[in-house]
């Protein structure tokens, strides 16, 4: 799996070459085919509690200006591997290394069979240890702390009780599969999955540096729309 990838799956891609080069480099893909640079993904509806769904509505009202990777906080998984930016894959025998362009993030995952320690600290893109079943490579993700949205199948809120199982499979030379599965007893009501997606091979590419801070407007904007909310709350 050793490679730059680009996340995302269709819309990363025309996000990162452009609509007419990202159809010319994948001519027979139908998501790719029909994608703009701003292609909105398929939702499948998060299996919600009753009890969070006021929460969901108070988000939305608001526009979702409490998005936390506004304000540069890392984001989760999965939403970190759909950001439209490369990813650097660095696969040895006994871990798997992800380099994320996105928030310089990483993850080294072991691949040796060990479980996850005891001791975990929660943080944003949890504690991930992978197992390999065939040629798809299993990664088992918990330890979350409850600071970042989920950003796939239009879920957002989730508890510390998350825990996410990703499937990656390389099925050609320039496709892995990204399948997901997301559970929290805190917040859904059962286990459910978003839509797949897949990670393009990005040949001759290379990793940014990536400042999320500098420059940020958005975050001086948001504080002066916050001082009158009448400017962007939705109406009933």
């Amino acid at each position: 799996m050793s490679g730059i990838w680009q996340g995302g799956g269709a819309s990363g891609l025309a996000f990162a070459i452009g609509s007419s080069n990202a159809k010319a480099a994948r001519p027979g893909d139908a998501t790719v085919a029909s994608a703009p640079a701003a292609v909105v993904p398929s939702r499948v509806i998060p299996p919600y509690q009753d009890w969070i769904l006021p929460k969901l509505k108070e988000l939305r009202d608001r526009r979702n200006i409490d998005d936390p990777s506004a304000r540069c906080l890392l984001v989760g998984v999965p939403r970190i591997t759909n950001e439209p930016l490369p990813i650097k894959i660095i696969q040895t025998k006994d871990e798997i290394t992800f380099l994320y362009e996105t928030f310089h993030a990483f993850r080294v995952i072991p691949t040796d069979g060990r479980k996850h320690p005891d001791d975990i600290d929660p943080s944003f893109l949890g504690d991930s240890v992978a197992r390999w079943e065939g040629d798809t490579l299993v990664v088992d993700v918990i330890g979350f702390n409850d600071k970042t949205w989920i950003g796939a199948g239009g879920a957002t809120l989730h508890s510390d009780a998350l825990h996410v199982t990703e499937r990656y499979r390389r099925v050609d030379y320039d496709t892995i599969t990204y399948e997901v599965t997301i559970d929290d007893p805190k917040v859904f009501t059962k286990t459910w999955s978003p839509a797949p997606t897949f990670l393009s091979l990005r040949p001759g590419e290379r990793l940014h540096e990536y400042e999320c801070i500098e420059n940020n407007e958005d975050i001086v904007r948001f504080e002066q729309l916050l001082k009158n909310e009448s400017l962007f709350r939705r109406q009933p």
